[in-house]
């Protein structure tokens, strides 16, 4: 039977669909206006993190806060974050039993046809849960954020149409979309939404990657298996997963921004 990718990235059993390498983006070539953004971003990603722990607490943890008993595939919390103004909706969970995964955030951007100023080419989705005629209830997933048992990223990925329902739109719709992506309050925990905006700016080149990458794992499990609804097979989950470390990332970019000048 067809396998999926499992959280590590690695394919478990020989692949059946010839994909290309998903790589880890190389961030030496951004623009300097991008890498300080992205600098900007960990910085802010580790100061969420350094005052959740002075109160000997964590970004998992606090989602859970008051939620009752941690059940699987439960939205954390109840009624998932939503921000009206930027349309930006979130909501943890666990389901999939992966090696050295708490749970994932799920992150999305609802009615994506009506931002403003999104690209010139998005147009209503060919795949929606919506009714006909409610295309501005559609919502768009962006990626997921992996997590650990200490409340902490270890990896992004993307996935296949039926894991969240959404409204599918192409890749470079779904990038053009990324930056809309802001929470702007304090439910359930102004350190939270605030840490997840900022892990959208701080991987992004990843994000896009990821994003990329999963049309083109669609294209050709779609093109190895004629006849079935590609966006509907439960045996196509995870189209690509990269791990990440904010730590990591973030000398990564400081150490470029002292070799390039970028303040």
């Amino acid at each position: 039977m067809p396998q999926t990718l499992n959280p590590s990235g690695q394919r478990p059993e020989p692949w059946p669909v010839d994909l290309p390498q998903l790589r880890v983006p190389d961030i030496g070539e951004l623009p300097a206006q991008r890498l300080r953004a992205m600098l900007r971003a960990g910085v802010k990603a580790l100061e969420c993190r350094r005052v959740l722990e002075r109160g000997g607490i964590n970004l998992v943890s606090e989602v859970l806060r008051g939620q009752g008993e941690f059940v699987e595939y439960e939205h954390y919390p109840k009624d998932d974050v939503y921000d009206p103004d930027s349309r930006a909706q979130y909501y943890y969970h666990a389901h999939r039993g992966a090696e050295g995964e708490h749970g994932h955030f799920h992150t999305f951007l609802r009615q994506p046809g009506l931002v403003a100023d999104s690209r010139a080419s998005l147009s209503p989705p060919p795949l929606s849960t919506a009714e006909p005629g409610d295309a501005g209830d559609d919502i768009t997933h962006l990626i997921a954020i992996s997590m650990d048992a200490y409340g902490w990223p270890v990896g992004l990925f993307a996935t296949n149409r039926w894991v969240t329902g959404e409204a599918w739109y192409p890749a470079e719709d779904v990038v053009a979309l990324l930056p809309h992506f802001q929470i702007d309050h304090a439910y359930p925990s102004w350190p939270v939404n605030r840490w997840i905006g900022a892990m959208l700016v701080l991987f992004r080149p990843h994000i896009e990657a990821l994003l990329r990458h999963r049309d083109k794992a669609i294209s050709a499990w779609a093109h190895a298996h004629p006849g079935k609804d590609v966006f509907e097979d439960r045996n196509l989950e995870i189209t690509g997963y990269l791990p990440i470390s904010v730590e990591e990332q973030v000398n990564a970019l400081r150490a470029l921004a002292e070799k390039r000048g970028v303040g």
